[in-house]
C-alpha cells in the first residue's frame, strides 16, 4: 500500500559540484537537500521565496547582500525574499533549505 503523504524525488545535478534533491513539497512550502562536493559553489542569485537554511554538515562561506559569514554544522539562518545570496564550500557537506512558497522551478 502506498502512502499518499510520502513522495520520492530524484537527486539532480544542479551544476557547480552541487546535487539537489527535493525532500518534500506543497504549494506553500518546500524542503530541499543540497549536497556540495569539494569546489562546490552556490552561484549568487535571488528569488521571491523566503529561504531558511540549516547546515547539516560541512562548512560554507555565505554571501547575503553585502554581508559575508561562515557557517558550520547546526547553524541556521533566514534569507529574505529577493536578497542576493550564494555560497562556496570550505568543507564538503549538506545544506537543508526550506522555501516558502514552494520553488516550482525545482519540480
Amino acid at each position: 500500500m502506498t502512502n499518499p503523504f510520502v513522495k520520492t524525488f530524484p537527486a539532480v545535478d544542479a551544476g557547480n559540484h552541487v546535487t539537489r534533491q527535493v525532500l518534500s513539497d506543497s504549494p506553500e512550502l518546500m524542503v530541499v537537500s543540497f549536497t556540495f562536493a569539494e569546489g562546490g559553489v552556490g552561484s549568487r542569485h535571488n528569488h521571491p521565496h523566503i529561504q531558511s537554511t540549516y547546515v547539516q554538515s560541512g562548512r560554507f562561506e555565505f554571501f547575503i547582500g553585502d554581508d559575508t559569514f561562515e557557517v558550520g554544522p547546526g547553524d541556521s539562518f533566514v534569507i529574505p525574499s529577493l536578497a542576493f545570496h550564494g555560497c562556496r564550500v570550505l568543507e564538503p557537506g549538506v545544506l537543508i533549505d526550506t522555501f516558502t512558497p514552494r520553488r516550482d522551478d525545482f519540480l
